[in-house]
């Protein structure tokens, strides 16, 4: 039996952000209309929040995930002066590999705490500050109310959050807790394409739309993120060129 009021609150809170998000700010697209014609906003909501999870508990699945938001974000704080915050309480990310899809020193901050609330309330302040470019958020859970919060503060700031569910099991996904986020996303390793040569392809990824505010889910693969942070299809094996400059492997 379907608990009522439980729905009936769900949608009450979907009807109060659809309202605040009348003065979001302008999506961010992808450039590939494989992705940006399937999303409601056309790309990735600016003054939302979004969230990320890695397709399994694998540490090669966790650094695509992990590179997929450092590419949005680099997106994101592209122009010049622009910075990201990037809260989280165990500190193991690579530098050189945010480094490489375009998101540098000069562009990031960390703020770090003890324990998932610290985090949420960093990365909250960060919103509400509205003067960063994206805010990023590692957390291993996150309720209802948590997201509703920072749902709010990011159509109220016009500040995009990426929060990266991080509690990820072998028998559950985190994307199955209920949440108020724009878009969640699941994203995992897919195989590199054979060179005609010895070497290492330019990475893939298999990239998931689990769920949108309008729109229905899709999946589809890609090449990992390039030094801007842009994603690209992979070519037909004929017409393939060699990877650009700056393609990575799955490092985070």
């Amino acid at each position: 039996m379907t608990d009522r009021p439980r729905a009936e609150q769900l949608a009450a809170l979907r009807a109060q952000l659809a309202q605040a998000s009348a003065a979001r700010g302008p999506a961010l697209a992808f450039g590939l209309p494989a992705i940006d014609d399937r999303l409601a906003d056309r790309g990735v909501d600016g003054a939302g929040l979004h969230e990320i999870a890695a397709a399994t508990d694998s540490l090669s699945d966790d650094a695509a995930a992990s590179l997929f938001m450092a590419g949005i974000a680099a997106r994101f704080a592209a122009q010049p002066g622009f910075t990201v915050l990037w809260a989280l309480s165990r500190f193991d990310l690579y530098a050189p590999g945010l480094e490489q899809v375009g998101l540098g020193p000069d562009r990031i901050l960390y703020a770090q705490g003890r324990k998932d609330s610290d985090v949420l309330a960093l990365a909250e302040d960060g919103l509400r500050g509205g003067s960063l470019a994206c805010v990023v958020a590692e957390v291993k859970a996150a309720d209802l109310t948590v997201t509703r919060r920072l749902q709010l503060a990011a159509a109220d700031s016009g500040t995009p959050i990426l929060l990266y569910r991080r509690d990820r099991k072998p028998d559950r996904c985190p994307l199955v807790q209920p949440s108020l986020a724009r878009t969640r996303w699941r994203i995992g390793c897919a195989s590199s394409a054979r060179l005609p040569y010895p070497g290492v392809g330019r990475a893939r990824w298999s990239v998931e739309l689990v769920r949108q505010g309008s729109g229905n889910p899709f999946s589809l693969e890609v090449e990992a993120c390039d030094v801007t942070g842009r994603l690209a299809l992979p070519a037909a094996a004929p017409d393939r060129a060699a990877a650009p400059v700056g393609a990575i492997s799955q490092a985070a």
